[in-house]
This record gives structure tokens, C-alpha cells and sequence, in this order.
């Protein structure tokens, strides 16, 4: 068991970070998305925007068009779906039938391997190597679309962009994000809470790091000063001085890693970040007990520390430094962040939510699959918007930049 696992490298090392233990407890064989819990209505633990229903994915798949609209139609188009769980986005996304069908290759990354099955079970699964295989660079896909900062030389000529043009759309799954950079744009949906953090806190002179050791048979807290190479980190990411004394907050170390995984996974194009995440003076005002928290099985856990491996472990991110983390990869920032529901406004759930509406009006008294879809859109596009809730989860849209920039 994960438990008696990380009981026996205390035992061994000392107090671990938390990183560490969360690592083991979410990701570890036996751990909990591992073991292919996580997302989902029956059976599942947490629901995300994908499990309200079908519009979401609607509405994803006009924002992947719009990157493919500005991106100058590339052909292959590569849209990398990050923590994709059991394949439900992928399915909504096709399913709404996206302008860039033809040149799509829709790639699910998703580390749990149990649920890596479950997308060969729902989709037109590929092999990897005939989505993401050897093939020409186009004079097209070399061309730098005007208003977007990108990588200068799009996709390296012999890494296998374009198979066979208007084949799409192709789908695939990986553990991990491709090796070779790619055109297209990244979606990472509640993602980024999930990727093991550290937690520190703020002292007089200071900061803190907050590991786990054992107490009496317990998992239990242990307050360290923070090493050096943890204290410079935080020292880049997070002034002192919005910090009081006694506050503790998630520093995201897996998440800035990933930021830089992912900038070189992508050659040209973007990264759509949608999680939960609340600026400094809220994440203090909440304290780590409003934070912090886990899940199981539809209902809010106990501690974090409790029964690790079987249950979720989560947070809402601190804005600035997921931000911070960003720029440092080499990411650029487009725009304010702002709530997914103005998001989702801006592409259009009011007028979708609207068009069922009316039709369901008129079809109430039919009760077909349709009319039922259009009554569900209603319900869905409410949940989606909604502040406190799903809708007040933040987005941050990222951009690549041109080699040399600057900017």
C-alpha cells in the first residue's frame, strides 16, 4: 500500500516534502489516478466542466478553431489534450464536429494507464507513430501567422508533422507530451491543481517549508526551515511582502516544470490553462483549510495527509506565480486572466444556451433525444457560468514567442 510505502521512506530519509508525497498518493502504482479513479459521474470522484454534459466540449472545440484559424490553417493542426482522464473532452470535441476536422490530430495525454485504456474503448484510437509519424513540413506551416508571437521556425523540418493532409481527424494517447514540437495548442483542464506542490509558509524571517513525517503511527506535519534551492524558487515567484507572517501558501514545483516541458512541446501555438487558482490575498484570507482539499467519491475527504492513495489531493493555484512560472518557461502572456465563464461568453454560451432555450420550448411536449439535449444545455450552461463555481475557475492563455524577441 502508498501508505506503508511512504511510512517506510520516512522511516529511511526523514520528512518528506509534500511534492513527494503527493507524487506517491495521486500518481505512484496504487496511487489514486493511478488506480484510474478521478473525473467522472458513477464511480468517479470529482466533477469538472467535461462531466456536466456535452457543452463544454462544444465550446472547446470553437476556441481549438480559433487557434487554428490563427495559426494559418496548418495541416497537420495538433491539439495536445493534458490530463485528459478518461477520454470525455476528446469525445465532446469530436463529436461537435470542429472547422479543423480534417486537419486535426487530437492527442490525449494522460499519465494513469488505466485510463489510457478506457480511450482505445471510446474513440477512433490511432497508433501514435500514424498521428504523430514521419512525413514533410509544408510551406504553409512555416509561415508566421500576423499578431502571434511564435517559435520563428514553426515545426523542425523531418519531425513528422504532416502524414497525409486532410486525413483528420486522427487521435492518439500518450503518457507524457510528444517529444518533437508540434503546431497547435495545448489544453490542460484541471490539470495543473492536480500536479504535486510544495507548501510553505511564512515566518518572521523567512520562509518555512511544511513536510510530512510520522507521529504516534500518523502521517503528520513537520516544519523545516526551506533549503536554499526551495527558498531561491519562491524568492522568484512570490515577493515576501504579499505574504504575512503565519500564512501558507501551494508553491506549484511540478506545475513550473511542466510549463517548461510544454513550451518545448510546442513549436508554435498555445497553451489554454483552465483551473482553479485565486490571487495571494485571497488564498491568505481563505487559509490552507479553504485551499487545500481532497475528494473522494463525489464528497469532500478528510485531511491530506489521511489514507494517501485513496483519495484526491487539490488546490487553488496562487494566479501570480502560475504566471511567473509561465514567463520563465518561455511562455507569453495573452491578455488578462480572466473567469471561464467570461471565457465561455466570449465564445458563445449565451447565444447557445439561448438557441436551445427556444427550441426546447417548442419541443418540451415531444421529449425526443434532441429536445432533452437542448433542456440539459440550459442546465449546463448556468453551471458553467457560475460564480461562485465552475465559473469562477480562472483561464490563462499563453502564446510562444518568436526566437530573439525581446518581448
Amino acid at each position: 500500500m502508498i501508505a506503508d510505502q511512504l511510512a517506510e521512506l520516512i522511516e529511511r530519509l526523514g520528512p518528506l516534502s509534500f511534492e513527494t508525497f503527493m507524487e506517491a498518493a495521486l500518481y505512484d502504482e496504487g496511487g489514486f489516478f493511478a488506480s484510474g479513479r478521478g473525473a467522472g459521474r458513477s464511480g468517479a470522484d470529482f466533477i469538472t466542466s467535461v462531466e456536466t454534459g456535452t457543452l463544454f466540449g462544444v465550446l472547446v472545440a470553437r476556441e481549438i478553431d480559433r487557434w487554428w484559424e490563427r495559426l494559418g490553417r496548418p495541416d497537420p493542426f495538433v491539439v495536445l489534450d493534458v490530463g485528459a482522464g478518461r477520454g470525455q473532452l476528446a469525445r465532446d470535441v469530436l463529436r461537435a464536429g470542429p472547422a479543423c476536422a480534417s486537419s486535426l490530430r487530437y492527442v490525449l495525454v494522460e499519465r494513469s494507464a488505466a485510463l489510457r485504456e478506457l480511450h482505445r474503448d471510446h474513440l477512433p484510437w490511432e497508433p501514435p507513430e500514424d498521428v504523430l509519424g514521419p512525413g514533410t513540413e509544408t510551406d504553409e506551416d512555416r509561415e508566421e501567422p500576423e499578431g502571434l508571437e511564435t517559435s520563428g521556425g514553426g515545426v523542425a523540418p523531418g519531425t513528422g508533422r504532416v502524414t497525409a493532409p486532410h486525413r483528420g481527424p486522427l487521435v492518439t494517447s500518450l503518457a507524457d507530451l510528444p517529444a518533437s514540437p508540434i503546431a497547435g495548442v495545448i489544453v490542460a483542464n484541471e490539470l495543473l491543481d492536480n500536479l504535486p506542490f510544495v507548501l510553505v509558509e511564512r515566518t518572521s524571517t523567512g520562509w518555512s517549508e511544511v513536510r510530512v513525517g510520522r507521529d504516534r503511527g500518523r502521517f503528520a506535519e513537520c516544519v523545516v526551515p526551506a533549503g536554499p534551492p526551495l527558498a531561491d524558487l519562491i524568492g522568484r515567484l512570490l515577493p515576501m511582502d504579499a505574504v504575512p507572517v503565519g500564512a501558507r501558501l501551494p508553491i506549484p514545483t511540478v506545475a513550473a516544470r511542466w510549463m517548461r516541458e510544454a513550451r518545448r512541446a510546442v513549436g508554435r501555438g498555445g497553451l489554454v490553462v483552465v483551473d482553479y487558482a485565486a490571487e495571494i490575498d485571497a488564498l491568505v484570507a481563505r487559509g490552507a483549510q479553504g485551499w487545500l482539499r481532497t475528494y473522494v467519491g463525489h464528497q469532500r475527504g478528510t485531511g491530506p495527509l489521511d489514507d494517501p492513495g485513496l483519495q484526491d489531493i487539490t488546490c487553488d493555484l496562487p494566479t501570480p506565480v502560475v504566471v511567473a512560472a509561465a514567463l520563465s518557461a518561455g511562455w507569453v502572456l495573452e491578455g488578462a486572466v480572466g473567469a471561464q465563464a467570461d471565457w465561455l461568453v466570449d465564445l458563445g454560451i449565451e447565444e447557445l444556451a439561448e438557441s436551445a432555450r427556444g427550441r426546447w420550448t417548442q419541443r418540451a411536449a415531444i421529449g425526443d433525444l434532441a429536445a432533452l439535449r437542448d433542456r440539459s444545455w440550459i442546465s449546463e450552461a448556468a453551471a458553467l457560468t457560475a460564480q461562485p463555481g465552475l465559473g469562477a475557475h480562472r483561464v490563462f492563455t499563453f502564446v510562444t514567442r518568436r526566437q530573439g524577441s525581446s518581448r
